[in-house]
């Protein structure tokens, strides 16, 4: 079934992303990991752009721009290299992948079903909030595939 299995890759990611978090302390120095990496160093930008096969005014061009979140990605690997380093590329979602689903299906299914409460109400037919939850279950659970969660309505 392909609703399980997403949803063990979902586990998986969950699971592989967790060593990320808080994904805060991985936030890049004010300069940039070029120039703080370089400076470590006690290399020039004379000294990386031989390295990288670049003038020295281009390094100051690379290190400027990805401070300022413009640097390309194959850029910044061929830069890290230079370093000796490896570039790490991560998306980190701010919550766990599963709990991000269940939030969008919830809020799917509370827009739809007050839609419905509101029709009723109109129709002297209202629902009562008692059951709310297992409304909100059953709608999830009848109605939504996984594929629904993220067409916008």
């Amino acid at each position: 079934m392909k609703v399980e299995a997403r949803k063990r890759a979902r586990k998986r990611l969950d699971e592989r992303l967790r060593a990320l978090q808080p994904a805060e302390s991985f936030r890049a120095p004010p300069k940039g990991w070029v120039r703080a990496l370089r400076d470590a160093l006690g290399m020039t930008g004379a000294q990386l752009g031989a390295r990288m096969g670049i003038r020295p005014q281009t390094v100051e061009a690379i290190e400027k721009s990805e401070a300022s979140g413009t640097i390309q990605l194959s850029t910044l690997r061929r830069a890290a290299e230079a370093l000796d380093c490896t570039l790490v590329y991560a998306l980190v979602p701010n919550t766990s992948l599963e709990a991000a689903v269940n939030e969008r299906a919830r809020k799917i299914a509370l827009r739809e079903l007050k839609r419905v409460a509101h029709t009723m109400r109109l129709e002297a037919q209202g629902t009562g909030d008692a059951d709310l939850e297992a409304r909100v279950q059953a709608y999830i659970r009848d109605q939504l595939t996984e594929r629904d969660l993220w067409s916008e309505k």
